[in-house]
């Protein structure tokens, strides 16, 4: 009980304490707003002057999802009163600016306030623009520049606002900048002639027709010459030379009332130039700067007056001694010449009063008497100028060298022919080396066989019955000339080499005794005999300096004491090279056994005119085996007019007999061959015959031939007799032995005829 009593008075105790030490507001009942919003709130809204916007204010409310209008609760206030002002939301726009707007709710039951803001930018609306100009926007070139100009305006949608300035905001343009141009309303004459100015603001335009006259006839173009001036006519030129260096020109104003009356406005016109390079102008000083052709034109107010100037050199050319490209050595000095020709065969020494440059000063220096001092190596441009003329040679420094050396001393070159010059180098002070061709001047000992011509050796003639000489060609650096100071260290000038050059004539083509070789196994064989034809006919049997190459392993080539000959080391094939000059043979090599017999079949036989038969030829090797040979043999015929053999075939030319000679492994072998015409027809004298027994008869056989040729073949022909117990025959004598009967027959070139016999 005593428990209870204590936990009440400790709860009333605690209560009185929350009580005093937290204000009753802070516990906010269900109903009270937490926060307030204005629709759009921390954003701009533009508003024309004397519109309206009624702004609406949502609240957050304790307990409750849902938002609640209080727009006519909150209190309303304007950060600008002249600008906008505001009466339970509704804003009324009243000149252009910007304002900030704010509704404020303080919550009465916990006392906490709440604040949202938007702000209002308030423009003008503007319902036309009028444009304010002077003289009627008639204007005259020398127009003053008050008179030139044009106000805009912006009419406000609202009668108790004077119309708006908006000269320099406005957007400007001219229809004819030719004629005028304007900026922010400030007009610039340019021309007469007539242009529109139409101004843009606010999506309003205005604009006017302006039109401007000259007070001026034209402009007149004068040269000074110390205090004369003298006119320059219409299409006259003004013809000057590098030497005037300057031209005073002057431009004055025709007036359109009175052309007697001229104003001098040269330092108020535009000068221009069609060509800086060739002549400058300000304020009508023109400046020469080199020769050529310039359009001198002064502006003034729409006016325009041109005259055309030629700036030419009093001097044709100007020559450099020594003349062409040069090329000098680290060290050296070179004292150029410079003239120009001032008449036939005359030239005027110009050397210390010409312009003198290099292009690259770090490879070499020029002085202004035209002394060239060599640096560093590389290439540079010496040039020498004068009253206009001009001349530029290419300089090329070499570093310091102390020998010279050819890349090869021999070379052959064939006639007709050229070839590149054999590289030459110098030694430099490191050791290495640096190319120096193109510093080596070539001469020929015979300048009728070859020469040296744009860095090739070129080739000429050779007498008819040479195929090849020998010409020496010298190269050397360049001497000391007149003018050039050498490097006395190093005398490295005039130092030349020299190459042998063998001059030949090209080989038409390369003659074998043979095409194919058959070799034993073994043995070695003497190479094919080889002729060189050179293109100017001249022949050269076995030349001195073939080439012979084998391939393959079954044979090789052998140096011996009667010269290179082939060895066959296996069965097989190979290829023999001939090489000479520029022309190769090859030879076909077939290596085998030796054989030790040949057989030819047929050894003889007859062959119609114009008909052709193959020779068979076997050869036997010594373990027995055969190969054929027919189209190895070589055939040769003692007669081709009446038989030619082409590998293994024969072929029967005119009437008459040859004999065919093959060899082969050194066996030779012959073949008889006997020429005939065509057989066309074989005729017997009786074809039928009747004879007692014992007697005999004797019948003779002829050969009709396509030549119309008849020959008696009786004892040629082979007779035979189809019972020898009733009748025999021989050599075209038949004789009867016994009654009955039999068949003799002839035959002789391929036909037959047959002769009927009765023995009774």
């Amino acid at each position: 009980m005593i428990a209870n009593r204590k936990m009440t008075y400790w709860m009333l105790v605690l209560t009185l304490l929350l009580s005093v030490m937290v204000p009753t507001g802070v516990f906010a009942a269900t109903g009270d707003i937490n926060s307030i919003a204005i629709d759009g709130e921390n954003t701009t809204i533009e508003l024309g002057v004397g519109k309206t916007k009624q702004l609406k204010v949502s609240a957050s409310v304790e307990g409750s999802t849902s938002k609640k209008d209080v727009t006519s609760t909150v209190v309303w206030t304007t950060s600008d009163a002249s600008i906008v002002k505001v009466d339970e939301g509704l804003v009324t726009a009243l000149k252009s600016g910007t304002a900030t707007v704010t509704a404020s709710y303080n919550n009465p039951s916990t006392q906490v306030g709440s604040k949202s803001l938007i702000t209002i930018k308030v423009t003008d609306t503007y319902t036309a623009l009028t444009l304010d100009y002077k003289l009627d926007g008639k204007y005259s070139l020398d127009s003053s520049a008050s008179d030139l100009t044009v106000t805009a305006k912006a009419k406000v949608d609202n009668a108790s606002i004077e119309p708006k300035d908006v000269t320099a905001d406005a957007e400007w343009t001219s229809s004819n900048a030719g004629v005028l141009t304007v900026e922010k309303g400030q007009i610039t004459l340019t021309g007469s002639g007539e242009a529109t100015i139409t101004a843009k603001y606010a999506g309003l335009t205005a604009s006017f027709k302006a039109k401007v006259t000259s007070p001026y006839s034209g402009l007149k173009l004068y040269q000074t010459v110390g205090t004369t001036d003298t006119e320059i006519q219409e299409k006259e030129d003004l013809e000057l030379i590098m030497a005037d260096k300057e031209v005073k020109l002057r431009v004055k104003t025709v007036l359109a009332s009175d052309s007697t009356t001229n104003s001098d406005v040269s330092d108020k016109a535009t000068w221009a130039s069609t060509d800086n390079g060739v002549a400058t102008v300000e304020d009508g000083t023109v400046k020469i700067v080199s020769t050529g052709k310039a359009t001198i034109t002064a502006s003034y107010l729409g006016e325009q007056v041109k005259v055309d100037i030629y700036v030419r050199a009093p001097y044709e050319a100007i020559l450099l001694t020594p003349s062409g490209d040069q090329m000098m050595f680290i060290g050296e000095a070179l004292a150029m010449d410079a003239g120009v020709r001032v008449k036939a065969n005359e030239t005027q020494d110009v050397s210390d009063v010409a312009d003198w440059s290099s292009s690259n000063k770090l490879i070499a220096t020029v002085d202004d008497k035209g002394v060239i001092s060599a640096k560093s190596t590389g290439t540079t441009t010496i040039k020498a100028s004068y009253q206009g003329v001009s001349k530029s040679m290419k300089l090329t420094v070499l570093p310091t060298v102390t020998k010279l050396e050819v890349e090869k001393d021999q070379m052959d070159v064939y006639l007709g022919g050229s070839a590149s010059l054999p590289k030459v180098t110098g030694t430099k002070l490191d050791g290495e080396t640096v190319d120096l061709s193109n510093a080596i001047t070539w001469t020929s000992s015979q300048e009728n066989i070859a020469i040296v011509e744009d860095g090739k050796i070129v080739t000429k003639e050779l007498d008819d019955s040479v195929v090849s000489a020998e010409v020496t060609l010298t190269g050397k650096l360049t001497e000391a000339g007149t003018g050039l100071t050498p490097n006395e260290s190093f005398p490295i000038r005039g130092t030349t080499v020299e190459v042998k050059v063998s001059v030949k004539e090209k080989v038409l083509t390369l003659l074998a005794s043979e095409d194919s070789l058959s070799i034993v196994i073994g043995t070695e064989t003497a190479l094919p005999q080889i002729t060189a034809v050179y293109e100017n006919g001249v022949e050269q049997a076995n030349p001195t300096g073939v080439e012979w190459t084998v391939s393959g392993s079954n044979a090789v080539l052998k140096t011996t004491v009667d010269g290179k000959k082939l060895k066959g080391l296996s069965k097989g094939s190979a290829t023999l090279k001939a090489t000479f000059e520029n022309k190769t043979v090859s030879f076909s090599v077939t290596i085998e056994p030796k054989i030790t017999k040949i057989v030819v079949e047929p050894q003889s036989f007859e062959l119609n005119i114009k008909k052709s038969k193959s020779i068979k030829v076997t050869g036997y090797y010594t373990d027995g085996k055969k190969v054929t040979l027919s189209s190895k043999m070589g055939w040769v015929s003692s007669d081709e007019n009446i038989a030619t053999v082409s590998s293994s075939s024969v072929k029967a030319i005119a009437e008459g007999s040859v004999t065919l000679t093959g060899s082969y492994q050194g066996q030779t072998v012959t073949v008889k061959v006997n020429v005939i015409p065509k057989l066309m027809k074989l005729e017997v004298s009786e074809k039928k015959l009747q004879l007692a027994p014992g007697s005999a008869k004797t019948l003779v056989l002829t050969a009709t031939y396509d030549n119309g040729k008849v020959v008696s073949v009786t004892g040629s022909a082979n007779w035979t007799s189809s019972k020898t117990n009733v009748a025999k025959v021989s050599a075209g004598k038949i004789e009867a032995v016994a009654k009955g009967s039999a068949s003799i027959k002839a035959q002789y070139g391929g036909k037959t005829v047959t002769v009927s016999v009765s023995v009774k």
